[in-house]
């Protein structure tokens, strides 16, 4: 029995594991990476020996992982999932029973039995992914996100390709490609989605300035770098089609109008790997499986997890932090998790004076890193209706678990005209039911729904999720009944 497990070792869950330790809390942290530090401080293996990062523009993010890694009251379960929560009073007679048992396997040896953790507390600091986009051609091997092409420089210092595109409309194309040049990869084009931000546009972002001049010194150097090596950069543009058999060997891009509608004519880029960012999608999987009541916000990257200021869902005792309550970045994310480790520790009576200043300063650091966050949101927010539209053609596949396409999809909305919501397609048409429960066609379906509706997203709703929210193997349920 822990007091808190905390599932995610990224810059939330590390600060909120970090103050439910300081309050004198046992801690379990379960990460899938095998390190701390997360997505956007992935580190490679031990066993490379190479130098620290730098971590910029994050100054703090060595010291908050060395803490981490250093806290006696933490201990870390690495390469490890955690495929589902199991409230108690859901699995017993006794209404009155409180606390939780989480269920994980490590994945270093697939064929050890899973475990079953008892805790008090969960706080789910589960990060976000690169939001999937579906047109024709997108499964061909060669098409990566560009979080998964920074991944893998990052963490095996491995270049995925030579002849790059980078297409999105999201501000981590720029950090990305000046990553792949300074790694001797050449970048055929940077095509955005959006246009120019015009004057009106950099007006109403100037509240993001104060702060943040790190991030922007940041984004002025990756400029720098792509201006250096003569990368060509595009605007209004999109990928509407990858080409290759056994993998990419080029993209066709066209010009699109305001609604990101494909217009005019298209032109072929010859490329052998394309890196799409149009933003990213919060991980609530296991928010969704416990029964968290979900919010609808589109610029925050759609469906996030309530909270109340304590940063308690709507399941007492299952707490959340990071990009599950909105992508915001790592600043947010850590003032996020420091203010959601406070208020587990106040949940279970060890909340004292010292914690008290700290989370002052992280609700100050909240409001200032959020003045930041709402600029990027709403500058980047992706079309999503303008995005789906690219899925139209008949064959593409849109649910690449079930391989179900776009032409079997419209077929299942015309010959059912009573599909009202994503789920509901699901349950018809087996979308969203392979092994990644929905996350790469959730926003494709959902979109193509509220088209068929003649209604907003919001209104298609959201895939339920079941265990276990990650592939397992089935020995793994062999431990359900023992638990720790």
């Amino acid at each position: 029995m822990v007091d808190l497990l905390v599932v995610g070792a990224g810059p939330a869950g590390m600060s909120g594991a970090l103050e439910a330790a300081n309050a004198g809390l046992d801690v379990l942290v379960v990460d899938e990476q095998a390190r701390a530090g997360g997505q956007i401080f992935r580190r490679p293996p031990a066993a490379f020996e190479v130098d620290a990062p730098a971590y910029a523009p994050y100054g703090w993010a060595a010291k908050l992982i060395d803490e981490f890694d250093s806290h006696p009251r933490i201990t870390s379960a690495f390469r490890s999932t955690v495929y589902g929560i199991f409230a108690n009073s859901d699995e017993t007679d006794d209404p009155e029973a409180t606390g939780f048992s989480v269920g994980m396997m490590g994945m270093n040896n697939p064929g050890v039995r899973g475990r079953r953790i008892a805790c008090e507390r969960v706080l789910i600091a589960t990060g976000a992914y690169d939001m999937p986009v579906a047109f024709p051609g997108w499964t061909t091997p060669g098409v990566m996100t560009v979080g998964a092409v920074q991944s893998m420089l990052k963490s095996q210092q491995v270049l995925p390709g030579q002849k790059i595109v980078l297409a999105g409309s999201h501000p981590l194309l720029l950090v990305a490609a000046e990553q792949l040049l300074e790694a001797g990869a050449q970048i055929a084009e940077i095509a955005f989605a959006r246009g120019i931000p015009g004057p009106a546009e950099l007006i109403r972002a100037l509240p993001a300035a104060p702060n943040h001049m790190s991030v922007f010194a940041e984004a002025l150097r990756a400029a720098k770098t792509i201006a250096k090596h003569r990368v060509p950069i595009s605007t209004r543009s999109v990928v509407t089609q990858a080409h290759g058999d056994e993998t990419v060997n080029g993209i066709t891009l066209a010009r699109v109008d305001r609604d990101w509608k494909p217009e005019g004519s298209r032109r072929y880029v010859s490329s052998d790997l394309l890196a799409i960012g149009y933003g990213f999608s919060p991980s609530t999987e296991l928010a969704r499986q416990v029964g968290c009541e979900m919010v609808w916000d589109s610029p925050k990257g759609g469906w996030i997890v309530a909270h109340n200021d304590d940063f308690e869902t709507t399941v007492p005792g299952v707490f959340v932090a990071g990009e599950p309550c909105g992508v915001a970045g790592a600043e947010q994310s850590r003032a996020g998790g420091t203010k959601a480790g406070l208020g587990i520790a106040r949940s279970l009576g060890v909340v004292g004076g010292a914690q008290r200043d700290v989370e002052k300063r992280a609700r100050k650091q909240l409001i200032i890193a959020s003045r930041f966050s709402k600029v990027v949101q709403r500058m980047f927010e992706p079309n999503r209706l303008g995005l789906a539209e690219l899925s139209r053609p008949s064959e593409t596949v849109v649910c690449r678990c079930e391989v179900i396409t776009s032409g079997e999809v419209d077929h299942l909305l015309d010959k059912n005209s009573f599909i009202s919501s994503s789920n509901a397609l699901k349950l018809e048409g087996r979308t969203g039911m392979g092994v990644c429960q929905g996350r790469y066609c959730e926003g494709t379906v959902s979109a193509r729904v509220a088209q068929a509706q003649d209604k907003p997203i919001d209104r298609s709703g959201y895939f339920t999720a079941h265990v276990p929210v990650k592939p397992v193997p089935v020995s793994t349920y062999e431990t359900l009944d023992d638990e720790r």
